[in-house]
Parts: C-alpha cells; sequence; structure tokens
C-alpha cells in the first residue's frame, strides 16, 4: 500500500531563518515514515517570489531528504495572477523551474494517479495557465481508470463550492468552475491543497478534500478571518488502499506554534507607496 506524505508552507529561508526551527523534526519525522513520495504544496519559501537565495536554500532543503519529493509553487514562491506588487510572470515561474523542475506534474503511484497543479496561475489568462489546461486534459486523458490525486497551493474553495470570490484565500469562481466540471467527470478522488494555515479534511460529492496544515507558522485571527479547520501544524499521510484513499492530518513531534503575528512586519514588512 502505497504511502504518500503531503507537507506545506515551510517558509524557508536562509536570510529571514524565523521558522528555521520547524524544518528540521519536519525533516526526522519525513525520513522515519514508510512513504513512497513526499508532496510540498507550496510556500516552499518566505520570499522565493523575489528573492534568488530563498529559492536556492529551500531546493537545497527538500532535495536532501533521502525520499522522492514534488513540490509546487504558492503565492510567497511565484507571485499570484493579478497581484500589484508580486505578479505571476515569466521571471518568477523561471526561477521556480530552475530550482525545482516542472510547476505542474505527473506522477503514478500504485493505482493512482497524482497530479501537481500550479493554482498560482489560475485566473491569470495568458499563454501559461492556457499550456498549464491543455496539459492537464492531456494528464486526466492518460490517466484510464485510475483514481486521481489533485495537488495544489490554494484550496479551491473554502466552504461551498459555488461561493463568491473570496479574495486570496481560494481560488477565484471562474477557474474554479471548470476545475469542478473538469473532477465531476473524471476519476478525481482527492484534492490537496495548502496555503490556509489549518488543518481540515471534508468529502464534498465523493471527493476528500484535503487542506494541509502548515509546517512553518500558525496564523492568527487578526490577521485571517475565520475559517474552517483546525489551527494547528502537522502534515498529511496519505495511504493509497488500490482505488481508495485514507486521510491523517498527522502531528509531527518537535514541531514549535511559532506564529507570523509576532513577526509579521520582519519577514514581510509593508511596502512602500511608490
Amino acid at each position: 500500500m502505497p504511502r504518500v506524505l503531503q507537507i506545506s508552507d515551510s517558509h524557508l529561508s536562509s536570510g529571514k531563518p524565523h521558522f528555521a526551527a520547524n524544518w528540521p523534526p519536519l525533516r526526522r519525522w519525513i525520513e522515519a515514515q514508510d512513504a513512497a513520495l513526499v508532496v510540498h504544496t507550496g510556500d516552499v519559501t518566505v520570499d522565493g517570489a523575489d528573492q534568488e537565495e530563498d529559492m536556492e536554500h529551500g531546493a537545497a532543503m527538500l532535495h536532501a531528504l533521502n525520499i522522492p519529493v514534488m513540490a509546487l509553487p504558492g503565492n510567497h514562491d511565484v507571485g499570484e495572477a493579478g497581484h500589484p506588487h508580486q505578479p505571476v510572470d515569466g521571471l518568477r515561474l523561471a526561477r521556480w523551474r530552475r530550482h525545482f523542475g516542472q510547476d505542474h506534474w505527473l506522477r503514478d503511484v500504485g493505482d493512482w494517479r497524482l497530479i501537481g497543479l500550479n493554482s498560482m496561475l489560475f485566473g491569470e489568462g495568458g499563454p501559461e495557465e492556457a499550456a498549464q489546461r491543455a496539459w492537464l486534459d492531456q494528464a486526466m486523458a492518460g490517466a484510464g481508470g485510475r483514481p486521481v490525486a489533485w495537488f495544489m497551493h490554494q484550496p479551491l474553495f473554502i466552504a461551498d463550492p459555488d461561493e463568491p470570490d473570496t479574495g486570496y484565500w481560494s481560488v477565484k469562481p471562474e477557474p474554479r468552475r471548470d476545475l469542478l466540471a473538469l473532477a465531476r467527470r473524471s476519476n478525481v478522488r482527492l484534492i490537496a491543497s495548502g496555503h490556509l494555515h489549518k488543518a481540515h479534511h471534508a468529502e464534498v460529492a465523493g471527493v476528500h478534500h484535503v487542506w494541509c496544515p502548515a509546517s512553518g507558522f500558525l496564523v492568527g485571527a487578526a490577521l485571517q478571518p475565520e475559517l474552517a479547520g483546525d489551527a494547528r501544524l502537522g502534515a498529511v499521510i496519505l495511504d493509497l488502499e488500490g482505488p481508495e484513499v485514507s486521510v491523517t492530518v498527522s502531528e509531527v513531534p518537535g514541531l514549535q506554534d511559532l506564529w507570523i503575528d509576532d513577526v509579521i512586519h520582519e519577514v514581510y514588512p509593508p511596502r512602500q507607496a511608490a
């Protein structure tokens, strides 16, 4: 029975090591598991979207693990569609690809097809988004009868598949509708994301929706609206049992409850007006 580990939101940086204490216990936990693969669902870095050194450091940490790792970018790694200061663009995507490889990928593990998507392109409206969407159609068509898992940084929705725009917190309604329609007519059984720094698992219309807790830091109520899930650090264990998946949101011994609220002006200082 293949086991896949999902980790997320490690926020690694050599220049801003505020959350570095949580990487060694996460690494020990990963290496103690009998897993076939680790999937990192984004925000590997503190600010890889602008800092080459953060990309180098984050990639080095992942590459040092003694298990295959597939990573996906988050907003702090490549920016996001429409952002006024850090839009996802060719320069930022090239930096990610230079250090981590492709920003979308597929791996077949056991009976399952695992597909990684760059959710920061959803709603971008340019050739990169179109190319990823065309690639996704091919990847899904080639799955045959396999159950499929999608991994991405942002969740498709917060509380309801038909909810309006939630802003920063989830995928925009138009690309969300397109992806959910594809999932409904395909054999998608699992959609796993990070981004929210909360642990949550719900089954909606036969699909497991999993929010992986962060490993780097927690977010207080002053910086985040009230959302479902638990504010705790950790990781997710996915045991692929034939066509089924067993989801376990796991504690990781040794992780410290660090709060971004305490250091946000050091880690993400306000940008000066031009």
